[in-house]
């Protein structure tokens, strides 16, 4: 096992594109790292350059406390897993776990008995004799694995490995990996766009945009303490209210509605407020921690309720939540969504009263888009 260190790293397309800006990042010997961002954030360009599927462009790239820059991808003990599994049709489960080994000239007892082992870890003992057409989409998943389990490499690399499942498939594959992770302890580099995948399954999650790292963190600090409005918009399931406002005197001022904030702040004018859907609770009177709205749309999952209010204060839409408004025609102006329990059922139109913990309310910088207070 080795650490995986990318020392201000770039990579600039012919073209001109530059996919990865100045990357500083390190993923400590045994740790699960994720990196996760939306489409075109360069998350894939940087785990191809530590695979050596794509040379980078200026910094240096380190497996262990080798720079690899300039070694051959066979050459670099990595293992990686792809979306699309790439496993050899013509071939049984067997011989693709064992493909790597044998090129390596391992001892066929010794293949076996490796192949065994993985195969056993993973549940897929008696699959053995089979061809990639006879199986299931996470039965195929977990060859692929299996194939990079049984080489013993000092790190594993893993590009959206579970994109092509269902959701039910993702969930058991997601636990799956996780718990893989504990048994073997190998460092492991793990690319994917799906927030949730990376808030459940990473030791630290590295957040990108347009080639550049946001923020490195647990998931837990990530979901707590976002440094700018990207990340707090980008972690978390619904996402943050992120609403224009002003600050004064200790009140945030949203519309014609004010709250009081628990915190002290220097900061005085216009700021943008974050508001988690779940730092809210229903209330039954006014207060100067409670917001008036309307409703728009119910969402019953059964464990709780998604409300989408209409909020009177403009909101800050990014990414997902710009195509989730389209979806529901609610105008990126007036976007604001509360979870609450599952007997809050109002009807569209009604008035909800919701008290907002204002230990929880975020302030970013309308201009920098930089945390002020979280």
């Amino acid at each position: 096992m080795a650490q995986i260190t990318f020392e201000d790293v770039s990579k600039v397309f012919p073209d001109g594109t530059r996919a990865v800006d100045g990357l500083d990042l390190e993923i400590a010997d045994g740790e699960f790292t994720i990196l996760v961002g939306p489409s075109g954030s360069g998350k894939s360009t940087a785990l191809r350059m530590v695979a050596g599927l794509e040379d980078a462009s200026a910094g240096a790239i380190s497996i262990g406390d080798r720079v690899v820059n300039d070694v051959a991808p066979k050459d670099r003990d990595i293992a990686m897993v792809f979306q699309s599994y790439a496993l050899y049709p013509h071939m049984s489960v067997d011989q693709n776990m064992g493909f790597a080994l044998k090129m390596q000239k391992v001892e066929k007892p010794s293949i076996r008995d490796r192949v065994g082992r993985a195969a056993t870890r993973l549940g897929i003992g008696e699959l053995l004799a089979r061809r990639p057409r006879a199986l299931s989409g996470g039965q195929r998943q977990r060859v692929a694995l299996g194939r990079a389990i049984v080489r013993s490499p000092e790190a594993f690399l893993m590009d959206e490995p579970l994109s092509n499942l269902d959701a039910k498939l993702r969930v058991e594959m997601r636990a799956y990996i996780a718990r893989l992770h504990q048994e073997l302890g190998t460092t492991t580099l793990y690319v994917t766009h799906d927030q949730t995948e990376a808030m459940t399954m990473g030791d630290r999650v590295a957040v990108m945009r347009d080639g550049r790292l946001e923020q490195v963190d647990s998931p837990q600090r990530l979901y707590e303490h976002p440094v700018n409005v990207f990340v707090a918009g980008f972690i978390g399931s619904p996402a943050m209210n992120l609403l224009r406002g002003s600050v004064e005197d200790g009140w945030i001022t949203l519309g014609s509605q004010k709250l009081r904030l628990a915190r002290r702040t220097m900061h005085s004018g216009e700021v943008v407020v974050g508001i988690r859907p779940e730092a809210v609770a229903p209330a039954a009177e006014l207060g100067d921690d409670v917001l008036e709205l309307p409703v728009v749309l119910s969402e019953m999952l059964g464990s709780d309720v998604l409300l989408h209010l209409k909020s009177e204060a403009p909101s800050v839409l990014t990414g997902d939540m710009l195509d989730l408004a389209a979806e529901l025609d609610v105008h990126s102006h007036d976007r604001f969504i509360a979870r609450v329990p599952p007997d809050v059922r109002p009807a569209p139109g009604a008035q909800v009263r919701l008290r907002v913990d204002m230990d929880r309310v975020h302030l970013f910088d309308p201009e920098t888009e930089q945390v002020i207070l979280r």
